[in-house]
């Protein structure tokens, strides 16, 4: 990446018209991460942890303020256009692993190059099933499989377009001690060997302790920024 910053954010505002008035869920939130760095963003519940991860990744637009994603200011593009920057730049591991049920798992980790229309990849979507170690679940279905395998597909998928960025929100939430534990241990992997940004949404403080970077929110605002020793 030529860009000194993968990631900028500035001064970030987010707020919802509610029935007693405006309510302001992030607050002039500001930080940016250079290309290949790792980051956790974490705080109690409600505050704002999911909402900063999705407007970074432009799945949604800022009241206020303004994101950089791979030097492009991305929060005041239309919907087609923010689709496009991730299917170009992002990829996504989510707590809920978002797979399509009729699809197998080798058809799942396809889907974000058929929605960038590119074929003929099933030898590098296999490769990457067999690097989580998958090899030889290609053809299951989503309800075939245990959580931690198909957070493992998902895993896959979201690193199927070589993205700049990986994005995860409580990547190791719905998964028991030893298979999250085995899933850190891949996302830190996998990350390292494709040279990708990572920014981690957890309640998990351990989780967190394994980035370079902690950044704490409370009430929408960020309390602290810390480096760590990695």
């Amino acid at each position: 990446m030529s860009v000194k910053s993968i990631l900028k954010v500035e001064r970030l505002t987010k707020s919802y018209p509610t029935a007693v008035g405006e309510l302001t869920v992030l607050k002039e939130v500001s930080f940016a991460l250079e290309p290949g760095a790792t980051c956790a963003i974490v705080g109690p519940s409600g505050s704002g942890k999911t909402t900063l991860l999705g407007l970074c990744a432009g799945l949604d637009q800022p009241s206020g303020g303004s994101v950089q994603l791979a030097g492009r200011e991305i929060g005041h593009l239309s919907e087609d256009e923010r689709a496009a920057v991730r299917n170009a730049e992002i990829g996504f591991v989510f707590q809920n692993f978002q797979l399509i049920p009729t699809l197998t798992a080798l058809e799942n980790v396809l889907v974000p190059l058929e929605l960038r229309g590119e074929s003929g990849r099933e030898e590098a979507a296999t490769a990457l099933l067999a690097r989580v170690g998958l090899g030889d679940r290609l053809d299951h279905y989503p309800m075939q499989l245990s959580g931690g395998e198909q957070q493992r597909v998902a895993l896959a998928r979201a690193f199927i377009n070589e993205p700049h960025i990986l994005f995860c929100d409580e990547p190791t939430g719905n998964l028991d001690g030893d298979t999250a534990h085995a899933m850190v241990e891949l996302i830190f992997g996998l990350n390292r060997e494709r040279g990708t940004t990572l920014v981690l949404v957890t309640h998990d403080l351990e989780l967190a302790r394994k980035t370079q970077r902690i950044i704490r929110l409370r009430n929408g605002g960020v309390i602290s920024d810390e480096r760590t020793t990695h």
